[in-house]
């Protein structure tokens, strides 16, 4: 078995699992969404060994790299934490609905990697990507991207919350809850993102020779860190919360899903190779 296979029982996994946790949370049964956390618990130690082996089959070829240079394995880590991410939280908040919003970005992700038409090969690093910072750039930037989707996530079901009959509402956890978690999750991010940003600067000066070149996919992180940074004061200093909170990490998403997916494909610059 390759990882090709591996990776393609992953994206089963998640969606089966997406399933789950939306028929647990509609039908209000604890057994189902207990089987949704084993099915992603599984999943995620199948995607971790397709990571594994694919990084193993690199050097099989000569190439010899952590399977995250290009759009696809990319997409592949970002699923992978999602689902690492959603696990955490749902071991602190103790609650299984949150599945229901957060594993369907993991599914989508994986979907996406696999039939959007990517380059799926191992390749050799172009010289750019030959550095060590590589795995904690794209690591600690993957690890915020995935909290800022779960937080997405976690924003629209305070908006369904807010806006659906009381039938549907009382499935889901109270406002303060949700309000709470999205806040918790968004600083996650944050911090990460901010290490992603750190990291980057420092492999761009070894491989470019200077710290910030305004790149385009540079200039876009920063934009999504002070969104962020704006979020989080403005909840500090101005008691921002609730509607307000849900729909701003909504919007913060969609920063981050330009800057990661959007200006690879819209503007060229010195992170192009990432459409490969």
């Amino acid at each position: 078995m390759d990882s090709s296979q591996l990776l393609g029982i992953s994206i089963f996994g998640y969606l089966l699992a997406s399933a789950i946790y939306i028929g647990a949370m509609l039908f209000r049964s604890d057994k189902t969404g207990i089987a949704g956390t084993i099915i992603t618990i599984l999943t995620l130690v199948v995607q971790t060994g397709a990571l594994g082996l694919r990084w193993y089959e690199s050097y099989q070829i000569g190439a010899g790299h952590a399977p995250l240079t290009n759009m696809f394995e990319s997409l592949v880590f970002f699923s992978w934490s999602i689902a690492a991410f959603y696990l955490l939280l749902e071991w602190k908040f103790k609650n299984r609905v949150i599945g229901a919003f957060a594993m369907p970005f993991a599914a989508f992700s994986m979907a996406y990697a696999s039939y959007g038409g990517f380059n799926q090969e191992i390749n050799p690093l172009i010289p750019a990507l030959q550095s060590n910072w590589l795995i904690a750039h794209v690591v600690t930037c993957f690890i915020g991207y995935a909290a800022f989707a779960v937080a997405c996530g976690l924003g629209i079901m305070y908006l369904l919350k807010d806006s659906l009959g009381q039938g549907f509402s009382s499935l889901l956890p109270d406002h303060k809850t949700i309000d709470d978690m999205i806040h918790n999750t968004m600083i996650f991010g944050f911090l990460w993102l901010t290490a992603g940003i750190i990291t980057g600067a420092v492999w761009a000066n070894s491989a470019w020779g200077t710290y910030w070149s305004w790149d385009p996919k540079e200039t876009w992180s920063l934009i999504t860190w002070f969104f962020y940074a704006a979020v989080l004061h403005a909840r500090l200093t101005r008691g921002w919360q609730g509607k307000t909170i849900a729909l701003l990490a909504i919007g913060g998403f969609l920063c981050v899903i330009f800057t990661y997916y959007g200006v690879n494909f819209l503007l060229s610059g010195l992170h192009s190779y990432g459409s490969n």
